[in-house]
C-alpha cells in the first residue's frame, strides 16, 4: 500500500486516500499501518482505510445508487439463510439504477461469481418473487434473462472457437470480432456447418 501511495504521490503531487479492500470469505483481523523505522528514530508511520467487506452489514447499502455497493453485497456479511434475500435486493438495485446493458452484464457477472444460488435456493428466490409487485418483478427478471441469455452466447462462442482453432489453427482477430457481433441463432447455425469448412475463407463466408 506504501508503495503504491508512493509512486501516485509522485507522479500528482496530490493528497491521496489509500483504501484498501478486504474481500475474504472469512471476516478476519486486518492490519492498517505501515511502520519503519530504527530504536533511535521513528521514520515512518504509514496508514490506510481498510475496508472488509465481511464486515459490513449488508442491508446498510441496499437503499445506495452506488453500481459498486451493488456488486459488492455479495462479499458483505450475511448469514447462510439470507442469500436468497441479499439476491433479490442486488436486483432490486439494479433495476432502480437503470444502468446501460454493459454495466448490467458487469455488475451481475460479479455478483453472480461469488453469490451463486443453489437449485433449492433458486426455487426459495422464484417463490419470493410471487410476493413482489408484479411490475417490480418484471424488471428483475429482465435483469436476469439478459444475463443468462449473455452467459449462453458466451458458451457458444467459447465453443465455436475452440472448434476453429483445432481445426485451422490461430483464429483471425477480424473473424473472432465477426464471430461475436452474431446473434445466438446464428452462432447455433455455425457451430453446426463448421465441419463443412475447408479452410477460413469458407467460414467467412458461412458467417455472412
Amino acid at each position: 500500500m506504501f508503495i503504491y501511495f508512493s509512486r501516485l504521490y509522485q507522479k500528482f503531487r496530490r493528497r491521496i486516500l489509500p483504501i484498501a479492500v478486504f474481500s475474504y470469505d472469512q471476516a478476519c483481523e486486518e492490519p492498517d499501518l505501515f511502520h519503519l523505522g530504527f530504536p533511535f528514530l521513528d521514520v515512518l508511520r504509514f496508514r490506510f482505510y481498510k475496508l472488509e467487506l465481511k464486515k459490513r452489514p449488508w442491508r446498510d447499502y441496499i437503499q445506495s445508487d452506488n453500481p459498486v455497493a451493488a456488486a459488492l453485497l455479495s462479499k458483505m456479511g450475511y448469514r447462510a439463510k439470507e442469500r436468497v434475500r441479499v439476491k433479490i435486493e442486488f436486483l432490486r438495485m439494479l433495476a432502480r439504477m437503470r444502468l446501460d446493458p454493459a454495466q448490467m452484464t458487469l455488475l451481475t457477472g460479479f455478483f453472480e461469481t461469488y453469490l451463486k444460488l443453489t437449485r433449492a435456493e433458486e426455487e426459495e428466490f422464484l417463490e419470493e418473487l410471487r410476493t413482489l409487485a408484479p411490475a417490480e418483478v418484471e424488471k428483475m427478471m429482465e435483469i436476469t434473462t439478459s444475463w443468462h441469455e449473455k452467459g449462453l452466447i458466451e458458451g457458444q462462442i467459447a465453443l465455436v472457437l475452440r472448434l476453429v482453432r483445432k481445426r485451422f489453427g490461430q483464429v483471425p482477430a477480424e473473424l473472432e470480432q465477426a464471430l461475436r457481433s452474431l446473434s445466438r441463432e446464428q452462432i447455433e447455425a455455425l457451430g453446426e456447418a463448421l465441419l463443412d469448412a475447408k479452410n477460413l475463407d469458407e467460414l467467412r463466408a458461412m458467417m455472412h
